[in-house]
């Protein structure tokens, strides 16, 4: 008995470079960079005052202001991203089909913003002036939730909360709950806004962050670059709207790339460093070659994890030769997060979106910063930039904090 096919029929986000998918995927094929100064509060004590900011976004846009005042920040992306993606997938929700469909999103933190905006209020004005929306607002499945609410949506409404690997997981998840057949459809993806005072604070105190190019932002996301000298945090949204195969023919939808395989793993040996060998990051990707019945010399391209730190790019290339062998030098690596910045629990979902979009073009992105290249990174990170490029099948490599990794496999959509 043949599997299901699961296709992807809508793309949406709102990122650092633009406030829409198709303006993001020009600049981001341009090789622009959405990285700038922190304006979202004052970093004068910071040594990291520089971000992936989504950038001149009105929540009022896209919901009544009434109900944005009751939104965190992630959640005014998830839900903006969400009627854009809708319109995209040409999906209307009727009572016919609302229990069908599922919202199964990745979420790292949540609502980091309201967390601090209410404790500052607790401190300063006691009990009182804590808002019984408090809980409302930060709780990360208010996310789903409220697109949910928008939509009359009325299937699974989950969240994946695993680090940086989040998004990921929720789109293999949704994936699964299709092939299982329990549902025909879901809105999946992932959302972050964490670029607040403590979230910076947090991953700066951890050393993870660049602290080497405030002068010079554009520069300072650089992954697989020997000057490398942390990540730069992100924020925004990126969602795909799946579903099967013969519910996409039955509504005459756009399809943009097939989804074909998903696959998990944990390190089992740090809190925040991957393993040196990067055996998890291979059996992940192993695993999802395997779910989707295809040969690693298959893989053309590669949207990479690539966050732009000393160990995580040394060792995702380890992970790649481990799994590809010879044909490694062959596949065309993107690096995205080098000018999107790291949008972690979200930054798996941009870059499905990334690798759905380089499929339908047949474009690989380039990688900038890619100036003095570190001698244990020397595989093809497509550095020169942006290249039409023909192939069939793609990766995308998600990993984070616990040692979680995800991978997929994706496949250029042909009647």
């Amino acid at each position: 008995m043949s599997r299901t096919r699961v296709v992807i029929t809508g793309v949406a986000g709102v990122t650092p470079l633009a406030n829409d998918i198709e303006t993001t995927w020009r600049r981001l094929i341009a090789g622009e960079s959405g990285i700038a100064p922190i304006t979202l509060f004052d970093t004068t004590q910071y040594d990291s005052r520089i971000a992936g900011e989504v950038k001149n976004f009105d929540p009022e846009a896209y919901m009544p202001a009434k109900q944005a005042r009751r939104m965190d920040r992630f959640t005014q992306f998830a839900v903006a991203s969400a009627k854009m993606l809708l319109e995209d997938a040409s999906l209307t929700v009727s009572d016919d089909n609302a229990s069908d469909i599922g919202i199964i999103l990745g979420i790292g933190l949540g609502g980091l913003q309201t967390i601090e905006a209410y404790h500052s209020k607790l401190l300063a004005g006691g009990p009182g002036k804590v808002s019984p929306f408090m809980i409302p607002m930060l709780i990360s499945n208010m996310g789903p939730g409220q697109i949910a609410i928008m939509t009359g949506i009325k299937g699974p409404n989950v969240v994946t909360t695993t680090a940086c690997a989040s998004a990921l997981h929720g789109i293999g998840s949704a994936f699964s709950e299709i092939l299982l057949g329990r549902i025909s459809g879901a809105i999946t993806g992932g959302v972050e806004a964490t670029v607040t005072p403590l979230g910076v604070a947090g991953f700066t105190a951890l050393k993870a962050l660049s602290t080497h190019y405030n002068d010079t932002p554009q520069q300072a996301s650089r992954p697989f670059d020997g000057e490398r000298d942390g990540f730069v945090i992100g924020e925004g949204a990126g969602l795909l709207y799946i579903e099967t195969l013969e519910s996409a023919q039955r509504r005459g939808a756009k399809i943009y790339a097939e989804l074909l395989g998903y696959g998990a793993s944990d390190d089992a040996y740090h809190m925040t460093a991957p393993s040196g060998d990067g055996e998890g990051m291979a059996r992940a990707m192993r695993n999802a070659l395997k779910d989707a019945g295809i040969a690693p010399e298959a893989i053309g391209h590669i949207n990479a994890h690539a966050t732009s730190t000393k160990l995580n790019d040394a060792t995702e290339t380890k992970a790649i030769k481990a799994v590809f062998g010879a044909h490694a030098s062959k596949i065309k690596i993107s690096a995205t997060k080098s000018m999107t910045g790291h949008l972690l629990g979200a930054s798996g979902g941009i870059e499905t979106v990334f690798t759905a979009q380089a499929l339908y073009h047949q474009t690989v992105p380039g990688t900038i910063n890619l100036t003095h290249p570190d001698p244990e990174c020397d595989l093809d990170y497509t550095a020169g930039g942006s290249e039409q490029h023909s192939f069939e099948y793609a990766m995308c490599n998600s990993f984070g904090f616990g040692g979680t990794n995800a991978s997929l496999v994706l496949k250029k959509w042909t009647d």
